[in-house]
């Protein structure tokens, strides 16, 4: 998510000053919205207007307390359909799929949505969050649509919002909001044949579930996560992310833990949904070579079986395929129903979903980018991690040294993540901020004022002492122990391989050591390093190889990608 800032300017009013006493200068552009200047608005004018939007803490609290008040929520979202120049009822022609969970929920609606464009439909996707550009939150024939499109879109309905707003107390949409009112806008007007769709947020799914008639729904794997928002334990989630169920509504999910499957049953009994519990991936198998995925990983065979039956279910609707029958119900648990080879299925293996059990090779660098945040999907991303990385130095001449690149946000808690990384045994543990470089040109796109910079570096360093615990060295390091280089915040940890870089760019150049070709960018905008800091890179200088793995966030990783896959900024 974005914030409309001009420049960036970090400060250390002294040598010897905490980061505690970093702080973030923001300066907020004041944009002209009427809608007869949108010819002369460029990509970027719209997306600081749109970062103006973001929610912030006390938006937050009070999302929080709107749990207990859907219909509020409905109406308002109602409210902002309304004035942007749709009906409810205009949207019953996007021929919706809806999918909740708490992992999986986007590379299950990837795969659906590959599947689908396979058999000729225009697809539209609408995702959250981005990684380099907000743009990929809206995509069509899986591509993000382009900046001119964005644009246009962009200030039609946010000139509509505006001009209507005094009527409504000064209300605007917050930030998800609006590009959901977007989304809706371009598919609609681009024509799609069907909107694959992970998780709308509570009034979105209350006035999708009530007042629009999505073809059908999936629920991919459940665990804890936004637990301010959601509820803290899983039983509570499951009761929420069912929100998306609609009476006569197909709806499929994957295996479960018991308790909260028993609370989806009895929300799908409550709401006059069948729910029924897909099949393991290797039931769809008939004689031949397996089935293969275009996303690496174990953990994607449940989102890839969650997805063929969506993909089957939505296809009968449109009289593509012949029903299931039988459906081979036991249960609540199906058979496939039908067999699925490589061969007639080929988008299982042409999907792409940047970002997750994602390899880039940069010369004797291979980076592993996955941006698992929830104890499950870490558990899933070390599974991947340990087998792909174990494959590749089988293949290594030489010595091999392992680094990992790490960050949290929010309310999780970094150190019970560290704990499951721990195994992999890294040579050295980098955290940094999710800043993709300290200067004034920093994507707009990945500006966030939701957080303080002084924040950001504190959750760091907390990520540093839970390091630091694990390795038997503890605690927090001692403000005499913070090195500044040109007013630039770069802790360097004396006893332990671990370190605390102020932004991505930064951690990665220390990282590379210069051996990365893509990472070539001018000397300035690379943080100052401590001779100190530099002499304990030798290491990685000598290493014949270097296995980085960037996770704990999806910001982290999309941080990261603007740096090693240039072409995704531009």
């Amino acid at each position: 998510m974005a914030h409309p800032l001009r420049s960036l300017r970090v400060h250390a009013a002294r040598p010897r000053a905490s980061v505690r006493r970093v702080f973030l200068a923001a300066r907020i552009l004041s944009l002209s919205t009427k809608a007869a200047r949108a010819h002369r608005m460029e990509y970027q004018d719209a997306v600081r207007a749109l970062n103006s939007l973001q929610t912030n803490a006390s938006a937050l609290e009070h999302t929080c307390e709107g749990r207990s008040q859907p219909q509020v929520q409905l109406q308002a979202m109602r409210d902002f359909l309304r004035r942007s120049g749709l009906t409810v009822e205009d949207l019953d022609s996007l021929n919706i799929i809806h999918v909740a969970g708490t992992k999986g929920k986007g590379s299950t609606c990837a795969f659906t949505e590959r599947i689908l464009r396979n058999y000729g439909f225009r697809t539209g996707f609408y995702s959250s969050p981005h990684l380099v550009q907000v743009r990929e939150r809206v995509r069509i024939d899986g591509q993000p649509i382009g900046k001119e499109l964005f644009t246009k879109y962009f200030w039609s309905v946010y000139g509509q919002l505006d001009e209507s707003k005094d009527a409504y107390g000064g209300s605007m949409p917050s930030y998800f909001r609006f590009l959901t009112l977007l989304a809706f806008h371009v598919f609609l007007q681009e024509k799609v044949n069907g909107v694959v769709n992970p998780q709308p947020k509570n009034g979105e799914a209350l006035l999708l579930r009530e007042k629009l008639g999505p073809w059908v729904c999936g629920i991919s794997s459940l665990g804890i996560d936004h637990t301010s928002i959601l509820g803290d334990t899983i039983e509570k989630i499951a009761w929420q992310k069912a929100g998306i169920l609609k009476p006569g509504v197909p709806a499929f999910t994957v295996a479960q833990p018991p308790g909260p499957m028993v609370v989806l049953r009895e929300r799908a009994r409550e709401i006059g949904c069948p729910l029924l519990v897909c099949p393991e991936l290797d039931e769809y198998e008939s004689p031949g070579p397996p089935l293969r995925l275009g996303l690496a990983g174990h953990h994607q065979r449940s989102n890839a079986t969650l997805a063929l039956q969506l993909c089957r279910n939505w296809l009968q609707r449109r009289g593509i395929l012949e029903p299931l029958v039988p459906y081979g119900v036991t249960g609540n648990r199906i058979t496939p129903g039908f067999h699925c080879r490589s061969a007639r299925h080929p988008g299982l293996a042409e999907t792409e979903w940047p970002g997750r059990s994602h390899t880039i090779r940069h010369g004797p660098l291979t980076y592993f980018l996955d941006g698992a945040h929830t104890t499950g999907s870490v558990l899933a991303c070390v599974r991947w991690f340990r087998k792909e990385a174990a494959t590749l130095e089988r293949t290594v001449g030489g010595p091999v040294v392992r680094v990992l690149l790490f960050n949290a946000t929010g309310e999780r808690d970094s150190g019970a993540l560290l704990k499951l990384l721990w195994p992999c045994h890294f040579d050295f543990a980098v955290f940094c901020p999710n800043l993709t470089e300290s200067v004034a040109s920093c994507s707009i796109d990945q500006q966030n004022f939701n957080v303080t910079l002084e924040n950001m570096l504190t959750r760091c360093l907390d990520s540093q002492s839970s390091w630091r615990t694990l390795s038997g060295r503890g605690g927090r390091l001692a403000d005499d122990q913070l090195v500044f280089q040109n007013q630039l915040p770069l802790v360097a940890e004396q006893r332990t391989d671990s370190l605390v870089f102020p932004c991505i760019l930064s951690a990665l150049q220390w990282i590379s050591q210069g051996r990365d070709p893509v990472l070539g960018v001018p000397d300035q905008r690379v943080a100052a390093v401590q001779p100190g800091v530099a002499a304990r890179a030798q290491a990685l200088q000598e290493a014949a190889s270097i296995q980085v793995l960037i996770t704990g966030s999806l910001y982290l990783v999309g941080g990261a990608l603007t740096h090693l896959v240039p072409s995704l900024a531009s």
